[in-house]
């Protein structure tokens, strides 16, 4: 029996939320897709408290649950690395999310419903629960990608997208390499670009109450300097790029 989804999360430092969080999303699976093949990917990116070892602990109560540990590479690298293993087992949806529980489950429906009418579908944070200076960094980018591209993404990086198993597929194949820091902006582009409707339906961002953020402020602005100019490189490769997507 084919897997229908498979749900897809990095994780990193996240003990105080990471049970519940698995208990949440696996719930999903058994209510809202009861019948189908189902998984819920979690990639411990290398988390320097427990997280690691409570994934491995409750990892019997939840027979969809599959834990892959890797060395620290970076929230891009872990997604990466969660979107490959999906597309390994031969996923013909992948949806993917993060580990924080800012989000909730049942907007899943909101994109799971539109799955008929593209191969990539994003949410969009119409409220985002995010530190004003992440905010601000995060209209810039916008802007920036639509200076360079010509393309507006209103969340572009947003980890809550849906994405048919055999077009993630293509999008890996043509990421560059090594693994951009924020890969999710270059596979929203290279979505878009290649004429995916991507709806960016407005859903629910909660305000983070465990865990820290791992990034902030002046690194903040330096990966998003970083992110640039690996954007301004992309540019040049991205007409062939999109053309084997088709």
């Amino acid at each position: 029996m084919s897997i229908k989804l498979a749900i897809v999360m990095p994780a990193y430092n996240e003990e105080e939320c990471m049970a519940d969080v698995v208990k949440i999303w696996s719930d999903l699976l058994d209510t809202e897709f009861a019948g189908e093949n189902t998984r819920l990917i979690v990639v411990n990116d290398g988390s320097r408290d427990n997280t690691g070892k409570i994934l491995d602990e409750i990892q019997p109560q939840y027979p969809k649950l599959i834990v892959v540990h890797q060395p620290n590479g970076g929230h891009g690298n872990a997604v990466v690395h969660a979107y490959r293993k999906a597309v390994e087992i031969g996923a013909e949806y992948v949806f993917q999310t993060d580990s924080d529980d800012q989000f909730i489950p049942e907007d899943v429906k909101k994109l799971w419903d539109k799955r008929t009418q593209s191969d990539f579908i994003l949410g969009y944070r119409q409220v985002r629960h995010d530190a004003v200076f992440r905010l601000f960094i995060t209209r810039i980018l916008r802007w920036s990608m639509f200076l360079v591209y010509g393309t507006f993404i209103l969340d572009s990086n947003i980890p809550f997208r849906l994405i048919k198993g055999s077009f993630l597929k293509k999008l890996l194949e043509q990421l560059p390499s090594p693994t951009p820091f924020a890969p999710n902006i270059f596979i929203a582009i290279m979505a878009k670009k290649s004429g995916q409707e991507l709806f960016n339906i407005p859903i629910v961002h909660k305000e983070r109450l465990t865990g820290e953020v791992s990034i902030r402020k002046m690194k903040l602005l330096k990966v998003c300097w970083q992110s640039f100019k690996e954007l301004l490189n992309f540019r040049l490769e991205l007409n062939t790029k999109i053309k084997k997507l088709k």
